[in-house]
């Protein structure tokens, strides 16, 4: 066999197998500035920034990322001062299927949500069928996220 066929035969069985499905709704700047608009952000640890508008505090934005289900989605959570998800965001999803749980409608079921709510897939957070380990990951992601801002944040 020749020197390239040799080479490029593995090269393109690997090339063939990855992923080309990914999907990026939006940047961490753009659901920076839809979480809290007209704030500015400072980082103040990797992945977590301080909203400040007029002078005061007005919220925390934390990126995280979990496993689908073999891949991350990277998302975001907006919390106001006093701990409330204000908004969730999926910034990218990695998966062939299971995307919905990046529609607003089902998004929107966080908001409002802190540290003591149940936060639990069938019960006060719907299931989407064809997404479920998508729906119970991000869940589980903005549940862990409201923890720690309870005992870092409070």
């Amino acid at each position: 066999m020749e020197g390239w066929k040799r080479w490029s035969a593995p090269v393109a069985a690997i090339a063939l197998t990855m992923p080309a499905y990914a999907y990026q709704y939006a940047t961490v700047g753009t659901a920076q500035s839809q979480a809290f608009p007209g704030a500015q952000f400072e980082q103040i640890q990797p992945r977590v920034w301080k909203a400040v508008a007029g002078g005061r505090v007005v919220g925390y934005f934390f990126l995280d990322h979990v496993i689908g289900k073999h891949l991350y989605i990277d998302y975001s959570v907006a919390l106001t001062a006093d701990g409330r998800v204000q908004r969730v965001e999926i910034l990218t999803y990695r998966e062939s299927y299971g995307y919905e749980v990046a529609n607003a409608s089902w998004l929107s079921q966080f908001v409002g949500k802190n540290s003591s709510s149940a936060l639990s897939v069938g019960q006060d957070i719907r299931n989407i069928s064809g997404a479920t380990l998508s729906s119970h990951h991000v869940t589980e992601g903005v549940k862990r996220v409201l923890a720690y801002h309870a005992s870092h944040f409070r």
